[in-house]
């Protein structure tokens, strides 16, 4: 059995007027993520924490930021996409466990929504789809609320 763990981070500024996606969940908010495709920074985490652990580089390379087939598109087509690439190199997916840093809005009451979006996406029980969020205790870029961090890791193992 060779099992391989990936780590993700990803972070995006946050804009007034933007849509504020996480997680597959489109959150009331005054202000949004800002980015190429939807700007979902947990999905995006995700998947470089799968493609790092099969080794096949980081989201930008298969999905880059100026090719404008991914402009606006949903994170979870590009999630489901990255599904489909460790699966086409012999890996099946043990779990993910994620950590939104933001300040606003809270993330809590969204959370089994966003695990659902995302197992469903992934072929998981939800069980297997771990979400957490914490503030930056207003410190830094996040303490101000111009930007959204998120970190994930992931198992893999290879079939």
């Amino acid at each position: 059995m060779k099992i391989k763990i990936g780590f993700g981070f990803d972070v995006h500024q946050l804009k007034d007027g933007h849509p504020f996606i996480v997680g597959g969940v489109n959150l009331a908010h005054h202000r949004g993520a800002f980015g190429h495709s939807d700007a979902d920074v947990l999905l995006h985490a995700i998947c470089d924490a799968l493609l790092g652990a099969a080794n096949l580089r980081d989201i930008g390379f298969h999905f880059k930021n100026t090719d404008p087939r991914w402009a606006g598109i949903s994170s979870m087509i590009l999630l489901k996409e990255t599904v489909k690439l460790i699966k086409e190199k012999g890996f099946a997916i043990g779990n993910i466990d994620a950590s939104l840093c933001l300040e606003a809005p809270k993330i809590n009451p969204h959370i089994p929504e966003m695990q659902k979006r995302i197992a469903e996406a992934m072929d998981l029980s939800i069980e297997d789809i771990s979400i957490k969020a914490t503030t930056n205790e207003q410190m830094g870029f996040v303490g101000r609320e111009e930007g959204v961090v998120a970190y994930a890791v992931c198992l893999l193992e290879k079939i």
